[in-house]
């Protein structure tokens, strides 16, 4: 079994509909900034995020196709929006729907935004 999967558990963590999941990546997708929702709902508390790779919560049930249309996306500076499924700290799982813009400061693309809300059931 891959470190990747070791740690999933078949449970599904949920936040209220009025929660935004907020992070920032630089470029490369390294985490700059998580908000206190997204440490909460992730498990993480936010020094273990900056720094790390934003990948450091992704599902290993994700097809990487999902990825490589985001960066497609974002590294042709434009926004991506989708459902994805994150793993948290302890193994278990939270459904977003996720919208990433490109950041710019003084016209330089420098990262990447992503606000998560929670997954419509119809989507």
């Amino acid at each position: 079994m891959a470190s990747t999967d070791r740690f999933v558990l078949n449970e599904e963590v949920k936040f209220n509909t009025d929660e935004e999941l907020v992070s920032v990546t630089d470029t490369q997708g390294v985490v700059q900034y998580a908000n206190d929702i997204f440490c909460r709902v992730a498990g993480y508390e936010e020094v273990e995020l900056v720094g790390q790779p934003h990948n450091i919560v992704r599902h290993p049930d994700m097809p990487k196709q999902s990825f490589t249309d985001m960066w497609s996306k974002l590294k042709s500076k434009q926004s991506w929006r989708g459902a994805v499924k994150n793993r948290c700290k302890d193994g278990r799982c939270y459904w977003v729907d996720v919208f990433v813009t490109p950041k710019f400061d003084d016209g330089e693309l420098t990262g990447y935004q992503s606000v998560r809300t929670v997954l419509k059931p119809e989507y």
